[in-house]
Formats: structure tokens, sequence, C-alpha cells
């Protein structure tokens, strides 16, 4: 398979129900794509201005002093400690290093990967440009002989879910011993909302605990989209193995794949300053706040959901009837049809909208039938 025999980008088919509810007398309150949309802090739109003399192409591997605040970052909010800069690597936001990782570890036809089966769609995108097989699994046991990559997403988009040390200790060993690389996805890990993630950080795949001290196999990626607001600048990372590392930079260094340099200079500032994450974690958590009893009281039941930006719900409903219930409301949802085929009567509902829309499809919900 190549890039002419992928689908049709799957959001094309939320439109009539886009349409429906802009017609709404109130406005539509769009709860379908988790983009950012309080302003980006001060403190990263000032280290951006100040770096835009950028007449110089930009390194592949990144400037010294953002795998320095990257490394800093990883020891003071993940609890990975140690990280050198032969381990750490800039990435143009993460969702392209999501979909080219199997180009970029020379997978192909008759490999396996192995992605969450309630899973944001890039993992499987990723698998079917290269031709490998893609497989949806929580379970350790069952992964195939022939898995050659393993994604993990804790905090998961679209549920919600963390994986605990065991869990994660258990996926990394079953892909060792399948000879695979082991990629988490964590870039929602800030926003942590029920227990015990209220109270304790959640736990990165790099963790020392789960790795036994060994990074050896082992990547963990990461954006500042959600924690920093920063989805318009395509600011991410990945760290680990120093030998994947190594084998991916040579690769985005053929291909171009670099960040501009006002952006890095603008994450170092971002890395450096926790307030503006805690004040941006605190919006989130009034809005979900605000969403959850409403939902509830609409009919639908929550799963999942402990962190993250969304609400993943259902009401016993194919997805579709849910959307066009909620559009009648004003309110966009996104169909669990997008998120592989095991959850046909989930909707995600995101908490990345102002919070005067927020209170608006709170209201809506109240009142529904």
């Amino acid at each position: 398979m190549g890039v002419a025999d992928l689908a049709d980008y799957p959001w094309d088919a939320v439109a009539p129900y886009a349409a429906r509810a802009r017609a709404h007398a109130g406005g539509i309150v769009d709860l379908s794509i988790g983009s950012p949309v309080d302003a980006t802090p001060d403190v990263v739109r000032h280290a951006l201005a100040a770096a835009t003399d950028a007449h110089a192409y930009p390194q592949t591997v990144g400037t010294p002093a953002l795998r320095e605040a990257i490394a800093d970052w990883f020891a003071r909010r993940r609890g990975v400690p140690g990280l050198t800069p032969a381990q750490i690597l800039p990435t143009v936001g993460s969702k392209e290093l999501v979909a080219l990782l199997p180009l970029l570890l020379g997978l192909g036809p008759g490999d396996v990967v192995v992605h969450p089966r309630a899973a944001y769609p890039t993992y499987e995108v990723g698998a079917r440009l290269v031709g490998a097989t893609p497989f949806a699994s929580d379970d350790p046991a069952d992964w195939p002989a022939a898995t050659r990559l393993v994604w993990l997403n804790s905090p998961g988009n679209p549920d919600g879910r963390v994986r605990g040390i065991p869990s994660l200790q258990a996926a990394v060993a079953r892909a060792r011993a399948l000879g695979a690389v082991i990629a988490g996805d964590e870039c929602y890990a800030e926003l942590g909302w029920e227990a015990p993630w209220n109270t304790e950080p959640i736990p990165s795949i790099l963790d020392a605990r789960v790795t036994d001290g060994d990074p050896t196999g082992v990547l963990a990626v990461y954006s500042l989209s959600k924690q920093s607001n920063l989805a318009g600048y395509r600011a991410a990372f990945l760290a680990g193995d120093e030998r994947l590392v190594a084998r991916l930079l040579t690769a985005r260094k053929h291909l171009g794949l670099m960040l501009p340099h006002p952006v890095q200079h603008a994450m170092v500032a971002a890395l450096g300053d926790d307030e503006h994450v805690a004040v941006q974690k605190e919006r989130y958590r009034r809005r979900r706040d605000i969403l959850v009893p409403a939902v509830k009281a609409a009919g639908f039941r929550i799963e999942g959901s402990e962190a993250g930006l969304y609400l993943w719900a259902t009401e016993g409903k194919d997805a579709w009837d849910s959307l066009d219930r909620l559009a009648g409301l004003g309110i966009l949802a996104g169909p669990g049809h997008f998120y592989g085929p095991h959850f046909p009567r989930h909707i995600r509902l995101s908490l990345t909208a102002p919070d005067e829309r927020i209170e608006a499809a709170a209201q809506r919900l109240r009142g529904a039938d």
C-alpha cells in the first residue's frame, strides 16, 4: 500500500453534522477536535520573537540548548533523569513522527505494527503506508510473532486511559521478547484528572521502573501542543534508545525533517516554565468539571477519561445516531468509528473549547431529553 491507496480523511464524514450544529440558534459548540483555543503563553511568544533572525538552516538534531531543556524536563516532570543529548531528537510535531516511524525504521510487508484498540488513526496509517500490517491490541500476550513496532498511548486518545507501571513493564518485556521497538506516545501526560493521577505523575515508558534502567528498544514521544497551546508551532520530540535515535536522526537529515530555529528557541522557554502549564491544566480542569455532569445528565456513560483532553462516552447507540442527536443541540462530537472498529457506540468530546462554549454545551445537555 502507498500514499495513493490511503482512505479519505475521515473527518470529512462529519461535515453534515457540523452544518446541522452550526444552524442551532445559539451557534455551534465544536467539541470534535482537540485543537487548543487558548492563547500561546507570553513566555513562549517572546522567545519566538527574539529568535526571528533565523537566516541559516537549522540542525535536524536540534540546538544544544533545546536538547538540554528536554533532558531537564524529562528529569523534572517525567521522573526520567540522566538522558544524554544523544538520546534526544526534536520532531516537527508528533503526528509526522507517528506516521513516519514505520518508514524510518525500515518496516514493510510481513511486519506487524501493534497499536491500541481505541486508537488515534495515524498509528494504522503509518503501518499501511509501508505495507505493514496494523494490529489493534491492548494485551501483550496477543501480540504476533511478526510484531516489529508497538505503539502505546498513555494517557490515551480518545479514551483517556492511563497505563501504570506494571502495565508498562509487561508491554516493554513482551516487545523485547519479540525483538520489536516499543514507542510510548505520551503527549497528554501533564493532564491527569482522576485518582491516582490527580496527585501522582503519570508514568513514562522511559521510567527506570519500566525499563530496569535500560532504554534499549524503547522510545518516548511528547508534544507541547497540549500542555503549552503550541499546536501551531509543531513542537515535539522523542527520547530513548541512543542507537534508535541515531538511526532516526540520519534518516531525518536526508528527508529534511528539521524544526525551524525560532520554534526550537521557543520550545526551550516552554520546557523551562512550569507555571503556564499549571495555568492551562486548571483551565481544562474547570471545563471538565462543567462538562462531565452535563454529559451524564444527558444519558451518556463516561468510560476511561481519567486523563487527557477528552471525554469518551456512550449512550448505547450507534455513534452516528449520537452525533445526530448532539448536532440537534448545536454540539459537534467525534464518532467512535474514527478510532477503530471496536467502539462504534462511543463518541469523543474535547475539552478544547472556550469557557463560554463549554457552558453553552452543558446547558443544552442538561436540557436534553
